[in-house]
């Protein structure tokens, strides 16, 4: 009974630590985050995708894709700048857990198992950039397809940030029945390469 009370306690004790370190981590991606309109800009650019690929005419499609150009640059432009803002954040604050788990004070207990959000952030903001350039003259459709890619995977980081891996990813399967291996197979070769580099530590 006494190990049955202690181990309420102690789950108890991590829930609170767990929820304590979330808020704060929300609280300071949220106010950076308040300056600008990526959230608003990145639903607008996906259901004009959507809308722009049920179109039955060449002439309409091309058109909402022509439109949504300049949604697209400012998208990319908000995130940069997003990126540079968050990017003066201390790295103690911008520690996340490789665990897949929450786990209190994982980022300072053990450190060597951690990434930078900073750094997650400016691959993400080079992801937008690359695809808004068309580097790799995809077409509009394929465009289309990596960049919402792109966008769904940097949503997984900052979930990632605020709460869990594991919760990240099952907010993705759950908001978009996307997998996470699958938005990192489907971004630009660019994106991948570092963003692997940085969350697997290599």
């Amino acid at each position: 009974m006494d190990l049955f009370v202690l181990a309420i306690f102690i789950a108890t004790g991590t829930y609170l630590l767990n929820a304590k370190e979330q808020r704060k981590r929300i609280v300071l991606l949220g106010s950076h985050l308040a300056h600008y309109q990526i959230e608003k800009l990145m639903e607008a650019l996906t259901d004009g995708y959507l809308r722009a690929l049920g179109e039955s005419t060449d002439e309409r499609r091309d058109q909402i894709w022509r439109l949504l150009g300049t949604t697209e640059l400012q998208l990319a432009e908000q995130f940069n700048r997003f990126a540079a803002d968050f990017a003066r954040v201390s790295e103690a604050d911008a520690r996340v857990s490789r665990l897949p788990v929450a786990f209190p004070f994982a980022d300072k207990l053990l450190p060597a198992l951690t990434f930078d959000m900073r750094q997650a952030l400016a691959i993400h903001a080079r992801g937008i950039a690359h695809v808004v350039q068309n580097t790799g003259h995809l077409s509009a459709k394929d465009r289309a397809y990596m960049m919402t890619a792109e966008l769904f995977l940097m949503q997984h980081t900052c979930h990632w940030f605020c709460k869990s891996k594991a919760i990240a990813t099952a907010r993705m399967l759950a908001r978009h029945q996307t997998p996470h291996e699958q938005l990192v197979a489907s971004v630009s070769p660019e994106t991948r390469k570092a963003y692997l580099a940085l969350i697997q530590g290599g």
